[in-house]
């Protein structure tokens, strides 16, 4: 009996290692990532579309149909209709290089006027004191400085800090070129190492104003560098501008229209 219960308790060892062997190995639970949300899509600067230009083409010139939009895209591009006089035309109450003459380029656009007045208002603040050179300019007087930059020395040359009548700023009411004393009244790139023009460069944007043909982005705006051109866009573009180091361009090349 005792060799019976022996065995059977043999038995029993083996027989409980051989189940434990022979019971299938239980895969390894498989473990599914939650998937991952795609990635949220840039979104840059939206815009009102009444804000972008609206063209027709006239004679093989992309003439705007909206000039009195703030924002207009004037450039070599882009022309205003040669009959185009700004409706809201007034002059600013700031200092200007040639004094108290109620001339033409004196004027500006009524909003971009109050914003220049807080822009020189803010410069004379930190103890700066800007000039105003000259705004609005008509067609007919921007095709007369082409003419006359034309002849002191060749056309091609004169375009590069010129604007053909109609692809000037000028002609919107909404530019601006600015001086100081300091630099002689004069609109040279000699204005940007001036306290003055250094000031503009950093906080023009605070007052809705953009430096137009910024250094380095000649290829974009297709005119030379000037550091005393300033734009009025309003702040919030501006600021966008400024924050990217974008030109008008660029700006338009990135925003998008309000669905």
């Amino acid at each position: 009996m005792k060799k019976i219960a022996a065995w059977l308790m043999t038995g029993s060892v083996l027989l409980g290692a051989c189940s434990s062997a022979e019971e299938p190995v239980k895969e390894k639970e498989e473990t599914t990532a939650p998937a991952k949300e795609p990635a949220a899509e840039e979104t840059g600067p939206v815009l009102d579309a009444s804000y972008f230009n609206e063209v027709e083409e006239i004679e093989g010139i992309q003439v705007i149909q909206n000039p009195e939009n703030t924002l207009v895209l004037v450039n070599k591009e882009f022309a205003l209709p040669s009959e185009y006089t700004p409706p809201d035309l007034v002059r600013p109450n700031v200092t200007y290089s040639f004094g108290d003459q109620d001339i033409e380029k004196s004027y500006m656009r009524k909003e971009a006027a109050g914003a220049l007045e807080e822009l020189f208002a803010g410069a004379k603040e930190n103890g700066l004191f800007l000039f105003a050179v000259s705004g609005y300019r008509s067609y007919d007087r921007q095709q007369e400085i082409l003419a006359a930059g034309a002849a002191a020395s060749n056309e091609a040359k004169a375009l590069e800090s010129i604007a053909p009548p109609g692809m000037s700023e000028h002609q919107s009411g909404l530019a601006m070129d600015i001086s100081s004393e300091s630099n002689g009244f004069e609109l040279n790139q000699d204005f940007e190492s001036t306290e003055e023009g250094q000031w503009l460069k950093e906080h023009a944007h605070e007052y809705g104003f953009i430096l137009r043909y910024p250094k380095g982005k000649e290829d974009i705006t297709r005119y030379v560098y000037e550091p005393w051109h300033f734009r009025y866009v309003g702040k919030k573009a501006a600021t966008e501008i400024k924050e990217n180091e974008w030109t008008l361009e660029e700006y338009f090349d990135n925003v998008k229209p309000a669905e």
